[in-house]
């Protein structure tokens, strides 16, 4: 218990410096969506801290799968972003209010994400592994969730740079989810819930799910698809695309509209 209050207290510290750092960047070139690329790369530093001051093998392990998830999200973000202004998303988000509701409705809100979506890696840094089985099906999982943030990217990336392209993407794994990105980010942190919350045994696996489920939550609802949606909603074609087509759950498409 003590390994975890201090991996818990040294996670929840480096979120709180990681957030008012970016906050000041975004401060600066005015543009809170640079806290996105913290996102990522703020996991992968919580999960350093438990693998320096925790203990077991599987810190290390989560680092890895961390690091891998992170680095590639934050690098993908960030190549993304150049040469564009603010997300769409956060401005609709703060609106008229100023820097100072940015402060409280981002970064702080992002801050407090980072630690407790993050309970499961700091649970397994600071904790022995009583059921492996789970471990297996959480990399499993945690696979999947990084093929379809992979392969999800890169088709958009493939879209966007066709410049015979339809006006919506329904090819590939977005004819069967209007966001396979968010998805795999979903899949991603329940393999590593699975991995560092569940191996640990019942009662750590029962109070860390909260984690997964903000994650899945945050991605849905909050500062994921439903916000992205109100702007997307306004493009030629996706209200007859977002007809046939599941919004997060990887289902066949409906037969409704033609295909875009």
């Amino acid at each position: 218990m003590s390994d975890l209050l201090l991996v818990s207290g040294l996670s929840l510290a480096t979120a709180a410096v990681l957030m008012t750092a970016t906050a000041v960047v975004a401060r600066a070139v005015g543009r809170i969506a640079v806290v996105d690329v913290t996102w990522g790369l703020g996991f992968v530093a919580i999960a350093a801290v438990g693998a320096l001051v925790g203990d077991g093998p599987r810190r290390l392990l989560l680092l890895v799968l961390v690091a891998v998830w992170g680095v590639r999200l934050a690098w993908h973000i960030g190549r993304r972003a150049v040469g564009h202004g603010e997300d769409p998303r956060y401005a609709e988000l703060v609106g008229d209010g100023g820097f100072g509701v940015a402060i409280r409705k981002v970064f702080v809100v992002q801050g407090l994400a980072l630690w407790l979506v993050s309970l499961p890696v700091q649970v397994g840094a600071s904790s022995a592994a009583s059921w492996w089985p789970a471990v297996g099906a959480g990399l499993a999982l945690w696979l999947v969730g990084l093929c379809f943030e992979a392969v999800g990217d890169a088709q958009l990336a493939a879209y966007r740079r066709d410049p015979d392209r339809p006006p919506v993407l329904a090819r590939g794994l977005w004819r069967y989810t209007r966001h396979p990105n968010y998805f795999g980010d979903a899949c991603v942190w329940w393999g590593i819930w699975l991995v560092g919350g569940l191996a640990s045994g019942w009662l750590p696996g029962l109070l860390s799910v909260v984690a997964p489920v903000a994650m899945t939550y945050f991605l849905v609802f909050a500062t994921g698809a439903r916000l992205l949606e109100r702007t997307m909603m306004r493009r030629e074609g996706y209200p007859a695309y977002a007809a046939r087509t599941s919004m997060f759950v990887p289902l066949p498409p409906r037969p409704r509209g033609p295909e875009a």
